[in-house]
């Protein structure tokens, strides 16, 4: 972290710098050294050595495996997944946002950049006067004299960059735009894996609902035989009135699995740029596992990150303002010159009697302003320290993250193998029941009791394959989502030229 002396001056003398500067000229403030992320020493993750041999489930791919690059999505296989991800890559206005503010902060830039320049002005006039006739010199009456003035001044104001602020003022620019290329990512991967785990509810919903379709038949296939018992004076009415609450118990949940399935749809239509209205996402009900996942070491996970990289580029950021404070104590150095033409009628301006010129530089310092400078750099320093606990802090957060959506694919599955066989045992007690039912053993309440359990137990286990592969999508986000720091524009690139088509407005 950067410390502030006290007994740092308030006020320097231009007479004890002005010559180093001139000779070779400087740039004020600390040299930047990105602040090594929180040590690391397992060769792997910890959840992802956690031995379930014996018991299989899913299982985490070898460190060594090739990484996930570019379009992560495509390790699920899934073809209607890859058509969406690519239509939300182009027209999802949240992206659009967010890379306009990168280009705002390129043109940042470009701004600063500008300060290197000398600032020229044109400023041409001409001006038509006539003096008053009453006016009187050593009491002798005059006439009014009518006089014209044709002028054409260029005015030219420099300030060097003795001092480096201007310097450091683009670099803060530069790495200002390098936090905005790595906001633009974390957006990116944000949406592109909601977009993810939204399709794999949607699919989870359409899975729940064939599970409700089936169990009103079931219901319905009850109902209908109870009531021919009953009709035919064999049953009694109580297992008809059994039947109908549990097939209406049944019927209402599967109308109501439709809220949430519209509700994903909806967020999926907004995340293309689309009007719900316009868009659907075809019933089709799918049982997904999925894939083994890389992830790499540890050690790696903070190169892979544009969290992580953005919280850094803050870093360099916040130095690069420090040494602006550090240049606010030294002195401005102004260098102006001006000339032009200057003529009462238009045909003799641009002679050579008619030329005006001056030219002289200026120093301006500040004695006193009740520390302000002073005050203003512990800020800035203070600041600085502050982002590197939040720079090491998003490191942390950033190997829980995998810890967890680790831990979550990882005990999910092994929940979803004990829910199946949880499933088999219910339809098996289901169907004990029902012959025991028929041979006048049990009533029918015990027939409703077994399935009732089996439509809990069938609706738990796709909601845990459901939350196995929404977690195996935070798991891809968590490790980046394919990105790596390689991909970051380096402050070159980020201030490269840009054309006016780039800023071309939308309608």
């Amino acid at each position: 972290m950067l410390k502030l002396k006290n007994r740092m001056p308030i006020s320097f003398s231009a007479s004890m710098f002005a010559s180093l500067v001139l000779l070779g000229g400087c740039r004020v403030g600390p040299p930047y050294h990105a602040p090594a992320p929180p040590a690391v020493t397992a060769p792997n993750y910890k959840e992802s050595t956690v031995n379930f041999h014996d018991t299989g489930g899913w299982k985490v791919a070898s460190p060594q495996d090739a990484m996930i690059r570019g379009n992560w999505w495509e390790v699920f296989n899934e073809p209607e997944l890859n058509a969406l991800e690519e239509q939300l890559n182009v027209n999802n206005e949240t992206l659009k946002e967010d890379f306009q503010n990168y280009m705002a902060a390129r043109a940042v830039i470009a701004e600063a950049r500008s300060l290197y320049w000398p600032t020229i002005t044109a400023s041409p006039s001409w001006n038509r006067s006539k003096t008053s006739a009453n006016q009187r010199i050593t009491s002798t009456a005059t006439t009014g004299n009518t006089t014209s003035l044709w002028n054409l001044p260029i005015d030219v104001s420099w300030t060097p960059d003795f001092w480096g602020k201007i310097r450091n003022e683009v670099h803060e620019a530069q790495y200002a735009a390098q936090v905005s290329a790595a906001d633009l990512q974390v957006e990116k991967l944000t949406e592109q894996a909601s977009l993810a785990n939204y399709f794999f509810e949607i699919r989870g919903q359409d899975m729940l609902e064939q599970i409700l379709k089936e169990t009103v038949a079931a219901d319905q296939r009850s109902l209908d035989y109870n009531q021919a018992q009953f009709d035919t004076g064999v049953g009694d009415y109580i297992s008809v009135a059994e039947a109908k609450t549990t097939l209406e118990a049944a019927e209402a949940a599967e109308v109501n699995v439709g809220l949430l399935r519209a509700q994903y749809e909806h967020a999926i239509a907004v995340l293309l740029g689309k009007a719900p209205s316009d868009f659907s996402i075809p019933e089709r009900p799918m049982v997904y596992t999925p894939p083994p996942i890389p992830t790499g070491v540890p050690s790696q996970l903070a190169e892979r990150r544009p969290d992580v990289a953005a919280a850094e580029r803050t870093l360099a950021q916040e130095n690069a303002v420090i040494g602006i404070g550090y240049g606010a104590f030294f002195p401005q150095v102004t260098i102006s010159a001006s000339g032009g033409f200057e003529s009462a009628t238009f045909k003799h301006l641009f002679d050579i009697d008619s030329r005006t010129w001056s030219v002289g530089p200026s120093i301006s310092q500040v004695l006193f302003n009740g520390f302000l400078y002073r005050a203003e750099l512990h800020q800035y320093v203070a600041q600085y320290n502050a982002d590197v606990a939040i720079y090491r802090q998003s490191v942390l957060v950033a190997f829980q993250q995998v810890e967890d959506a680790l831990a979550a694919t990882r005990v999910y599955s092994q929940q979803i193998l004990r829910q199946q066989q949880a499933v088999k045992d219910a339809q098996d007690y289901l169907n004990l029941e029902l012959v025991r039912y028929n041979t006048g053993v049990d009533p029918y309440v015990d027939v409703v009791i077994a399935q009732t359990t089996l439509l809990t137990n069938q609706e738990t286990l796709n909601a845990l394959e459901v939350n196995e592969m929404t977690s195996s999508v935070d798991l891809v986000q968590t490790l980046g989502g394919g990105w790596d720091r390689t991909q970051l524009p380096t402050p070159e690139q980020a201030g490269a030229k840009t054309t006016n088509a780039d800023y071309q407005l939308q309608q």
